[in-house]
């Protein structure tokens, strides 16, 4: 959305703000996934290089599996697949991966597959206007490390018939998943003392936008509550420039004020970032970046936990001590004792839905290859980062 909708109605009470929450969470008989991956894209012979957009667009390939791509505001390239069953939505988006993969290799460049760039300084490269806004409103270091030097897998789920069920799952489930997916520990050469360097950025980040929603409520109050209670970011005037709101003044505290339009609203929601956010489906936001030919194992495990009711039922029960371990999920990853009991449970649970859902044995294997080289050992893939850091090869077979 790049300026106000064209008279867009005022909105005069929270009962319209519940009737826009009430909508994103849309009941329905989809099964679908969605998957959107960011990549961090690195010269080959001078990693520390920083890779301009245009350098990288310019080489991109036409797309079999039809992937839209998008750069992020410090060139991090994101493809984003287009939705359907889950061996579908994982094919098609490979396709495009793999094809991605070839054209950088051709070109001297890499898809790195990282949370956080461990090697580079956060640098912007995007001028847009929204992105004027929100880098000064969110300031550094933070906000800086967030807009351009982070990367994450965000797995898009349909409601499904029961939607405060895969509400629920998803939040219950995000310390656990973070854990096994953690990926980000360094930052410029060094280790950040984070498994997850990614989330502890978002954990400084303004947290009226970044914290989660709380899933033991109503859905609907929830996220009603979630985005009045959360600060306005940006507004836009009536030539669409993006103008940053310094007053710390939230959606509520403007309804009492002149003309916040259904506009306004839909934009503010956009600019709201919990781990899970509803938008007529569940965006899962809580994944760091895997490398290149890793991601599938998060979007199956992922899918396969909060769709697959009698896998879910399994995870949450071995879950369930570690519901609320978001920090301790992000600093030590697989290394927690608890959650990494949780985490073989949880794997084990996806491995037995995974058939039952139509994936094809080669991605219920390489779920397999991963929890035997992760989750029983209780490594995250941060472990294999700060390894390999500690040898001065960090960027060798991660590239």
């Amino acid at each position: 959305m790049t300026g106000r909708l064209t008279r867009s109605p005022v909105i005069r009470g929270v009962a319209e703000v519940e009737d826009f929450a009430r909508g994103c969470f849309r009941a329905g008989p989809g099964e679908r996934a969605g998957v959107e991956l960011e990549f961090l894209v690195f010269d080959r012979e001078r990693p520390g290089r920083m890779v301009p957009v245009a350098e990288v667009a310019a080489v991109l390939p036409g797309l079999p599996g039809g992937s839209r791509v998008t750069f992020e505001p410090g060139g991090q390239l994101e493809l984003s697949g287009p939705p359907g069953p889950l061996p579908d939505a994982i094919g098609w988006i490979a396709a495009d991966v793999d094809a991605v993969a070839t054209a950088l290799r051709e070109a001297g460049l890499a898809l790195g597959g990282f949370g956080l760039d461990p090697v580079r300084p956060p640098r912007r490269q995007t001028t847009e206007p929204r992105y004027e806004a929100m880098s000064e409103y969110l300031g550094v270091p933070y906000g800086a490390l967030m807009m351009c030097s982070t990367a994450s897998i965000q797995v898009n789920l349909d409601l499904g018939e029961h939607p405060q069920a895969r509400w629920e799952r998803a939040h219950r489930l995000g310390p656990v998943l973070t854990a096994a997916f953690a990926n980000s520990p360094l930052r410029e050469g060094r280790p950040t003392g984070w498994m997850s360097g990614r989330q502890h950025v978002w954990a400084h980040l303004d947290p009226t936008r970044t914290a989660p929603v709380n899933p033991a409520e109503d859905p609907v109050k929830a996220w009603t509550q979630y985005l009045l209670d959360a600060r306005l970011m940006l507004l836009h005037d009536d030539e669409g420039r993006c103008r940053p709101v310094r007053d710390g003044s939230t959606f509520r505290d403007r309804l009492t004020g002149p003309g916040l339009t259904a506009a306004d609203l839909a934009y503010h929601a956009t600019t709201c970032f919990p781990p899970v956010r509803p938008r007529g489906w569940l965006e899962i936001r809580y994944l760091d970046a895997q490398h290149p030919a890793r991601w599938p194992v998060a979007v199956a495990v992922t899918h396969a936990l909060i769709t697959d009711d009698r896998a879910a039922g399994a995870a949450l029960a071995a879950a369930e001590p570690c519901r609320d371990l978001w920090r301790r999920a992000a600093r030590h990853g697989l290394a927690d004792p608890e959650i990494h009991r949780a985490a073989t449970a949880c794997f084990d649970a996806a491995l037995g839905a995974l058939p039952r859902l139509g994936a094809p044995p080669a991605l219920t294997r390489q779920v397999a290859e991963f929890a035997d080289r992760h989750v029983t050992p209780g490594l995250s893939p941060a472990a294999a980062l700060l390894g390999a850091a500690g040898t001065g090869r960090l960027m060798e077979g991660h590239l």
